[in-house]
C-alpha cells in the first residue's frame, strides 16, 4: 500500500539493464521451500557483486515514476506543521536506511547473492511488467476458422503428455485438472512418465496405461502421431532431446515449468563461467514452441534462457495446498504462545510486494505513512481497551531491522512493543495463521495476484488490499475481502473499522474470511485451465482427419481436482511438511544437479546426460568435415605435383615387375563392395526403408534384407551403406520439393538409373513410421515373404503389410467409409476433386468424360505407409505412372491462383507435405486398375490373404489408362518435349523426377557413338598413311 501518483508507464529501451528477480518461491522460503540453506554447496565467492545484463528478450520493465513535490515552509508555523506532518516519513527513511544497510551487507543469505540487482533499472515508485515477445491471442480465432471449413473428422486429436514424475503434489494437481478438462473437450491423452510414483493409479484412470520412459527408450517413440506434446517439469529435459531431430522437431511442444530451482542457479553458472551449461539449457528451452509459467516473476528469473517463447498463464494451487497442509499440523493459539503473543492481542500482519529488490524498504516506508492514522488510533493510545500489535514482514530476521522499527515507534509515541518485525526467512506460514487481519501494504501494481494474500485467504484470515486492478479482478469487495482506495489513509481506516470492534473480529470479518477461504481454493482454476486449453488450440496442429475439440469457453464448473489429491495432502504431517515442499521444488529437479556435476567434471558433452543425441553430427560438424576434406584434397594434389617435378630413381626392373604383379593382385580392392552389398548379393529382394532425419534412425532395421534410403544427405546413418536419395535425384536437395514429395521422392531416386544400385528381381519399400506404429514385418513375416517370392516367380503380385486402417485409424470397423471418402478425409475433403483433375490433365480427357477411377465401396485392406514389395519391372512401371501423375497434380497447384498455399490440407504440416498423403494412396489405384494381384501379409503372424481378387474387378478396372504401352508412349512424349525445352509451365517438375529418354535420345546417342567410332578410324588411317609415306620414326630421348 503506498502512494502511486505515477505517470504512464514507459517501456525500457532494449539497451537498458534487464533485471531478474527473486521468485515468489525463493522470496518466501516458507511457501515452497522452508529450508533456508537449500542451495547445494558449490564453490562460491564470499561476496557477489550484482550484475546487470543487457538483453533484447521478450520482457520489458515498464516504469511508473512517482512524482514527489517537496514541502517548503516559509515561517516558524509552517516549519512546525512540516515537522509534525512529515515526522513519520522521515522516521520511515531511517527505517529504510537501516534495512538497506543490512540488505546491502547480505542479510538475505547466500541465495540472495545469486539474484540480479535491479537497482539500476528501477526507480522508487516504478513497476514491472512482463511483455512476451511472441503475441499469442487466446481467443480461439484460429480454431474458429477451421470449424467454418467443411471437414469430416474421424478421430480425436491426440496429446502426448510427458510427466517428470508421478508424485502427488501441487504440480500434479494443476496438470491433472487441466488434462481432465482437455479430455472433456474431446482430446485423447497418451501418458509417458520418467519415474513411477503414488499418483500412477490416478493418472491411469484419466488417460489409460502410463509408459515409463527410460533413457534408452527416448528415441523409440513415434511422436509424429500426436497433434502436440505437453511436457511437465524440468525433469523431462532428456526426453525432449528425442524431439529435437527431424522428423520430430516440427511436432508442437508446450513445456510447463512450475519450478524455480534452475532460475536460482543461473547466476551461479555465469559466475563460474559455465556458459556451455547455460547454452545446453537454452537449447532445450528453444525447442518448445511455448514455455508456460504459472507466475509473472518466472520469465524474469529465467530471462537468460529466453528465446522469445516465454508465456505466462497465471494460477497454481500451491499456496492453497501449502496453507491447508500447514493448518493440519499447527494451531493459532500454540503459534501465538511460541511467538510471545497473547490470545487476546489484536495482530495485524502487513505484507508487501513479492518483488523484493534493492529499494525494498521504500515500499514499506510509504506503507507506514499510509498506516499512520491507523497506528495512532490502535497502537498510540491505551484508551481502546485492547492491545494491538502490527507485524511487518520484510527483509530478513536481524537486529537492525527491529531497532529501526522501534525507533519509528518511539518517534510516533506508539505503545511499547506495538510494532514487530519478522523476516521472510521466518515461519511466515505461522505468522499469517496467528494474525487476525492481513493487510497488503505495497505500492507496487503487479501483474499477478500477491501470493501471500492467497495464502492468507486459504488460512481463513480476512484481508485488506488497495484497489489495484489485479486485486479487483479476483476479490469482490465485502465478499472475499476488503478493498480500499489506494493512497487514501481515511479509506483504509474505515475499511479496518469494518473488521475490528472492541479488539475482536466482527461477524462481518468472519463472514468475509470464510467466504475468502472458499473462494481461494479454486480462485485461479478457471483462468489457468481455460488459458491452457486455448493455448493448446493455438499451438497444436489439427489435421483434416481430426475431430475438432469443443470450445474452451464451454467448460463449466472448473475447479482443481482436490478430491483425488486430498489423500496425498492428508498424509503430510508436521515432520514431513517442510521436507515435502522442499522435495517438490528441489528433488524434482535433480536433473539440474546431475548436469552441474557433469559440467564440473568436464564430461557433459560425452556423458549420459545428452543421451544418444550427442553422437548426431550437426550442420556445423558437416561444414567442418567438408573443410577438412577439401584441405586434405588440396594438400594431396600439391604433394603429387611436387613429386612429379622431382627426379626419381626408377630402380631395378625386377623390383618394378614385382610391384606391378602385386598391384594386379590388389586391384580388386579399388572396386571392393561394402559389407552390406556383399550380404545382399544373390538375394531376391531388397526392402528400402525411407527416412528423413536422425530421429528415424532407431526405427530402421539392420540386416541384408533392408537398406536405408535417406531423403537428406546430412541425415544419413553413420557407418552404413544407406542410399543417398539427394545424390541420385538432385531435386531432393531443395527443401520445398523434398517436403511435398516425401517418401515417393525417395522412390523416384531409386528408379533413376536403377541398374547401378538395385539388381534384385524384387524390390520393396517401407517407411520408418511402420516400425513406430508396430506394423513392420516380424522375423516370421520376413521369412514368409522371402519364401513366397522364391516359390511363386510368375505373375505380377504386390505384397503389402501396412494397411490404411492400421495407419491412421480412419477405416477401422466403419464400413461406411470407402477408399475415396478416406482419401478425402486425409486431404481436406479435396482428394477426389484433385485426383480427377490431375488424371484428366494427365491423359488430356475432355470435361464430359469421367476421370475418377472407380474403387470398391468397402471391404478388404488398402496399402499405406509405402510398405509393400513387387517385381522390379512392375516398380518401374508404377514409377512411370506416378511421375506423370504427380507432375500433373503439381501443375494444377502451380497454375492455381494461390500458388503459395496447398489445397490438400488445413494444418501447417499438411500444407508443407502437400502431395504426401495422396501419393501414399496412389499405389492402390495403380495396382487395382493395372490388374496386379494384391496380397496382404499379416506383419506379426505372416498369414497371407488376397485383397480385392482380380476376378471380382472385371468390369470395374480402367486397364486402358494403365496399359504399359500407353504409359511408355506418354513418357516418350514428355521426354521429347523436355529434350526440346518445350516446358508446359515454369519449373517443370517431370524432367526433374527421373530419367528423360525417348527414341530421339537413343538415336542421338547412337549417332554420337558412330561419330566417335568413325573419328577413331580416320585418325588410325591417317597414322598408317603417314607411316607408309615417311616410315616409322622413334622419338628422340627427351624430345
Amino acid at each position: 500500500m503506498g502512494r502511486n501518483s505515477s505517470s504512464a508507464g514507459e517501456s525500457a529501451s532494449d539497451d537498458a539493464p534487464t533485471a531478474a528477480f527473486r521468485s515468489i518461491r525463493d522470496r518466501f522460503p516458507f511457501k515452497r521451500n522452508n529450508s533456508s540453506s537449500s542451495t547445494p554447496d558449490l564453490p562460491r565467492s564470499a561476496k557477489t557483486t550484482p550484475t546487470s545484463h543487457k538483453t533484447s528478450r521478450s520482457h520489458f520493465h515498464h516504469k511508473r515514476k512517482l512524482s514527489l513535490y517537496p514541502f517548503k515552509g516559509k515561517s516558524r508555523l509552517y516549519l512546525c506543521i512540516f515537522v509534525v506532518i512529515f515526522m513519520f516519513p522521515l522516521a520511515s527513511m531511517v527505517l529504510q536506511s537501516s534495512i538497506m544497510a543490512r540488505f546491502r551487507h547480505g542479510v538475505g543469505g547466500d541465495r540472495m547473492r545469486w539474484r540480479w540487482s535491479v537497482k539500476d533499472g528501477l526507480e522508487f515508485g516504478s513497476s514491472l511488467a512482463f511483455v512476451p515477445r511472441r503475441r499469442i491471442e487466446l481467443n480461439g480465432s484460429r480454431l474458429d476458422w477451421l470449424r467454418s471449413q467443411p471437414r469430416i473428422g474421424v478421430r480425436p486429436p491426440r496429446i502426448g503428455l510427458i510427466l517428470g514424475n508421478m508424485k502427488k503434489d501441487p504440480s500434479a494437481l494443476l496438470l491433472y485438472s487441466v488434462m481432465k478438462n482437455l479430455i472433456s473437450l474431446g482430446y485423447l491423452l497418451k501418458l509417458y512418465a520418467l519415474d513411477d510414483g503414488r499418483a500412477r493409479s490416478v493418472w491411469r484412470e484419466l488417460g489409460g496405461p502410463v509408459s515409463i520412459l527410460s533413457p534408452e527408450r527416448y528415441g523409440y517413440i513415434d511422436w509424429s502421431i500426436y497433434e502436440g506434446i505437453i511436457v511437465d517439469s524440468l525433469e523431462a529435459k532428456h526426453a525432449i532431446s528425442s524431439l529435437m531431430q527431424e522428423p520430430f522437431c516440427s511436432v508442437p511442444l508446450i513445456w510447463i515449468i512450475q519450478e524455480d530451482t534452475l532460475a536460482n542457479r543461473l547466476q551461479l553458472y555465469e559466475n563460474m563461467g559455465w556458459n556451455h551449461l547455460i547454452s545446453n539449457w537454452k537449447t532445450a528451452f528453444s525447442r518448445a514452441d511455448v514455455v508456460v509459467f504459472p507466475d509473472f516473476s518466472f520469465p524474469m528469473l529465467y530471462s537468460v534462457l529466453d528465446t522469445g517463447n516465454f508465456f505466462v498463464i497465471p494460477g497454481t494451487p500451491i499456496d492453497v495446498w501449502a496453507a491447508e497442509s500447514y493448518s493440519e499440523t499447527h494451531s493459532k493459539s500454540q503459534l501465538r504462545k511460541e511467538n510471545g503473543f497473547d490470545n487476546d492481542d489484536l495482530l495485524v500482519l502487513i505484507v508487501g510486494s513479492s518483488f523484493f529488490y534493492s529499494d525494498l524498504a521504500w515500499d514499506y516506508a510509504v506503507a507506514m505513512h499510509e498506516l499512520e492514522p491507523l497506528l495512532l488510533k490502535y497502537a498510540g493510545s491505551n484508551d481502546v481497551g485492547f492491545r494491538s500489535k502490527f507485524i511487518f514482514l520484510c527483509g530478513n530476521s536481524g537486529k537492525d531491522y527491529s531497532d529501526a522499527l522501534q525507533d519509528v515507534a518511539s518517534r510516533l509515541s506508539l505503545n511499547q512493543g506495538s510494532l514487530k518485525h519478522y523476516g521472510i526467512n521466518s515461519d511466515v506460514d505461522g505468522l499469517i495463521l496467528m494474525a487476525d487481519v492481513v493487510l497488503y501494504g505495497s505500492s507496487q501494481d503487479e501483474q499477478g495476484f500477491p501470493p501471500l494474500l492467497t495464502r492468507a485467504m486459504s488460512f481463513g484470515i480476512p484481508v485488506l488490499a488497495p484497489d489495484y486492478p489485479i486485486i479487483r479482478k479476483y476479490i469482490v469487495n465485502g465478499v472475499h475481502g476488503i478493498v480500499f482506495r489506494k493512497n487514501d489513509p481515511e479509506s483504509l481506516k474505515n475499511a479496518f473499522s469494518l473488521l475490528i470492534s472492541e479488539g475482536k473480529l466482527t461477524r462481518f470479518a468472519r463472514s468475509v474470511a470464510s467466504s475468502g477461504r472458499l473462494h481461494a481454493k479454486n480462485m485461479f482454476a478457471e483462468e489457468c485451465i481455460i488459458g491452457l486449453a486455448e493455448l493448446v488450440e493455438d499451438i497444436f496442429h489439427f489435421p483434416s482427419d481430426v475431430l475438432l475439440p469443443s470450445r474452451a469457453s464451454q467448460l463449466n464448473n472448473i475447479i482443481w481436482e482436490w478430491s483425488l489429491f486430498r489423500r496425498g495432502l492428508d498424509q503430510i504431517s508436521s515432520d514431513t511438511e517442510n521436507l515435502y515442499l522442499e522435495d517438490y521444488l528441489r528433488i524434482n529437479s535433480s536433473i539440474i544437479y546431475d548436469l552441474e556435476e557433469d559440467f564440473a567434471l568436464g564430461n557433459v558433452s560425452h556423458g549420459h546426460s545428452e543421451g544418444w543425441i550427442g553422437d548426431i553430427p550437426t550442420i556445423s560438424d558437416w561444414d567442418i568435415l567438408n573443410e577438412i576434406e577439401s584441405s586434405e584434397e588440396d594438400e594431396r594434389l600439391e604433394r603429387e605435383e611436387i613429386e612429379e617435378r622431382m627426379e626419381k630413381h626408377i630402380g631395378e626392373w625386377d623390383e618394378i615387375y614385382r610391384n606391378a604383379r602385386k598391384s594386379e593382385k590388389l586391384r580388386f580392392e579399388t572396386n571392393e563392395r561394402d559389407e552390406g552389398e556383399l550380404e545382399r548379393t544373390g538375394q531376391l529382394i531388397c526392402i528400402y526403408e525411407i527416412y528423413n532425419g536422425a530421429g528415424g534412425w532407431p526405427f530402421l532395421h539392420h540386416g541384408s534384407l533392408y537398406r536405408g534410403l535417406s531423403l537428406s544427405t546430412r541425415a544419413r546413418r553413420l557407418s552404413s551403406d544407406d542410399v543417398d536419395a539427394v545424390g541420385r535425384l538432385p531435386i531432393l536437395n531443395e527443401t520445398y520439393y523434398r517436403d511435398i514429395l516425401c517418401e515417393i521422392g525417395g522412390m523416384f531416386a531409386i528408379s533413376n538409373g536403377i541398374d547401378n544400385i538395385h539388381k534384385a528381381p524384387w524390390i520393396g519399400f517401407q517407411s520408418w513410421r511402420a516400425t513406430g506404429r508396430k506394423v513392420s514385418l516380424s522375423k516370421k513375416a520376413e521369412e514368409v515373404l522371402e519364401k513366397t517370392i522364391q516359390e511363386n516367380t510368375k505373375g505380377d503380385v504386390i505384397y503389402f503389410w501396412a494397411c490404411l486402417d492400421m495407419d491412421r485409424g480412419v477405416v477401422g470397423n466403419n464400413d461406411l467409409l470407402t477408399f475415396w471418402s478416406t482419401c478425402d478425409i486425409m486431404n481436406a475433403g479435396r482428394c477426389r476433386t484433385s485426383f480427377e483433375n490431375a488424371f484428366r490433365k494427365m491423359y488430356g480427357l475432355p470435361s464430359n468424360v469421367e476421370a475418377l477411377p472407380p474403387m470398391p465401396q468397402g471391404g478388404g485392406h488398402w496399402l499405406a505407409l509405402h510398405s509393400w514389395a513387387m517385381p522390379t519391372s512392375s516398380f518401374l512401371e508404377f514409377i512411370m505412372f506416378s511421375r506423370m501423375f504427380v507432375d500433373s497434380l503439381h501443375s494444377l497447384h502451380v497454375n492455381s491462383n494461390q500458388t503459395s498455399d496447398c489445397f490438400l490440407g488445413f494444418s501447417a504440416p499438411e500444407k508443407k507435405y502437400c502431395y504426401c498423403r495422396i501419393a501414399e494412396l496412389l499405389v492402390n489405384v495403380w495396382a487395382y486398375h493395372s490388374g496386379r494381384k494384391m496380397v496382404y501379409i499379416d506383419p506379426h503372424s505372416g498369414l497371407l490373404k488376397e485383397q480385392q481378387p482380380v476376378d471380382q474387378r472385371k468390369g470395374f478396372m480402367w486397364t486402358k489408362y494403365f496399359n504399359i504401352t500407353l504409359l511408355k508412349s506418354m513418357d516418350e512424349d514428355l521426354a521429347e518435349a523436355a529434350d526440346d525445352d518445350d516446358h508446359p509451365y515454369r519449373r517443370w517438375l517431370w524432367p526433374l523426377t527421373g530419367e528423360v529418354f525417348w527414341q530421339g535420345v537413343y538415336e542421338r546417342e547412337r549417332e554420337e557413338r558412330y561419330r566417335v567410332k568413325m573419328d577413331k578410324k580416320r585418325k588410325l588411317k591417317e597414322k598408317i598413311v603417314d607411316r607408309l609415306k615417311h616410315g616409322y620414326r622413334q622419338k628422340t630421348l627427351g624430345g
